[in-house]
């Protein structure tokens, strides 16, 4: 571990004093190659997916994992995305003089090696990779077991990319103990690792949470809430609801409850139960809910569920101040929403609730780096230091103060 983190040390130097045309040369070369790997790179995934069915992964997970050529090519895409964006190592953020004649500059620096802790989703190699090279910085990722197979055919790729450019290959690196020692291993070597991201599981985020001895970042689970509004707009309603819930239950933006003004229940609940009826939504309701429409009865726990599959609670409350009462206690800080189009309403919801995202009259499903013109993102912060919300290249980089004197002495 020792000796493999030293390398990774060492390349941070190069990475980070590269051009920014030969970043974007790089990337673009990377992208090209996920598209003429392609079949190699899904054989793989393929082996993982019958690993997944007989390991009985649920659904969701294997949603995740599954890669196809559309996947692919989508990877390739967010690369191209990335390399398109500004350069976020060098930026001038602040500058002044001082009375004493010091000319004092703020400038964006990488961050040196990031240490990724992710689970299920292979594109989250090749999209860390990426973002991690853009922005001058060095990678070690560790990703689920259950993806190994994806996770290794996709460095191996981008790693010849590296080679063909005769830059160092351990720029992008996979944990080579990938055991759940060998994370509390890396979460320790603060020598070396300048900070740690781990995306995933509630018992994974805690686990790096509590025993990580660099700084982390938390990408914590996504249990987000729709308030509807007593005056939100019908034609809006049944059309974002189901985009938030059903369009990719699996994806931790997706709605989880759904909180409806008792004065408008009468009247929107019947028709959201026939939509979500259509999409085979499995719906759990307060006792509130159940005059109106068939639910399972919702419990105390299914409020703090991140289900991650096309299951939803629906809420009654009496006002918007209850709805943030509920979201304060429940919600994750991930991504909340209200709909209504009552302006002072809405500028309460999104003043008042604390989250990375909050929206107003639109589908929480946004929260995401591509959705953002981000080109990707390594995951949704919930953190409230140093990132928040899709963490972009500007996100991977810290900042040194440049002051240029002409021989002043204090």
């Amino acid at each position: 571990m020792q000796v493999f983190l030293e390398e990774a040390k060492k390349s941070s130097r190069t990475i980070a004093n590269l051009s920014t045309a030969v970043k974007n040369k790089v990337l673009n070369e990377m992208a090209d190659a996920l598209i003429n790997h392609c079949d190699f790179i899904i054989t793989h995934n393929e082996k993982d997916m019958i690993e997944a069915r007989v390991n009985n992964l649920s659904e969701a997970l294997q949603d995740r994992l599954l890669l196809t050529g559309t996947r692919v090519q989508e990877m390739s895409d967010a690369i191209r995305q990335i390399a398109s964006q500004n350069e976020p190592v060098g930026r001038i953020l602040d500058g002044w003089v001082t009375e004493s004649g010091l000319n004092i500059q703020k400038v964006s620096i990488p961050i040196g090696v990031i240490g990724i802790i992710y689970e299920s989703r292979p594109n989250v190699t090749s999209d860390t990779a990426a973002l991690c090279f853009k922005s001058g910085n060095v990678c070690v990722l560790k990703g689920g077991k259950e993806a190994e197979h994806s996770n290794k055919a996709i460095a191996v790729v981008l790693k010849e990319v590296l080679a063909k450019n005769k830059l160092p290959e351990q720029a992008i690196s996979l944990l080579p103990d990938s055991s759940r020692e060998g994370v509390a291993k890396l979460i320790k070597q603060d020598k070396y690792v300048d900070l740690i991201v781990p995306r995933g599981g509630e018992a994974l985020i805690k686990f790096v949470s509590e025993n990580s001895s660099i700084p982390v970042i938390k990408h914590d689970k996504g249990i987000c809430h729709i308030y509807v509004d007593k005056d939100a707009a019908p034609a809006k309603i049944i059309d974002i609801a189901i985009n938030a819930k059903c369009q990719r239950p699996s994806a931790c933006n997706s709605m989880e409850t759904l909180l409806v003004h008792e004065d408008i229940a009468p009247y929107i609940l019947t028709g959201l139960e026939d939509a979500f009826a259509e999409q085979g939504t499995v719906l759990k309701g307060c006792s509130e809910t159940l005059k109106y429409i068939k639910a399972i009865p919702v419990t105390l726990e299914d409020y703090d569920t991140e289900y991650l599959a096309n299951i939803l609670n629906i809420k009654l409350v009496k006002n918007v101040d209850e709805a943030i009462t509920h979201i304060q206690r429940h919600g994750s800080g991930h991504s909340e929403a209200i709909l209504s189009e009552n302006y002072s309403t809405v500028n309460k919801f999104l003043s008042e609730v604390d989250a990375a995202c909050v929206y107003a009259n639109a589908s929480t499903r946004f929260t995401d780096g591509g959705a953002f013109g981000l080109g990707a993102e390594v995951g949704i912060s919930t953190n409230k230091l140093h990132s928040r919300g899709p963490m972009g290249i500007n996100d991977l980089t810290t900042f040194k103060y440049k002051i240029y004197g002409s021989g002043q002495i204090r």
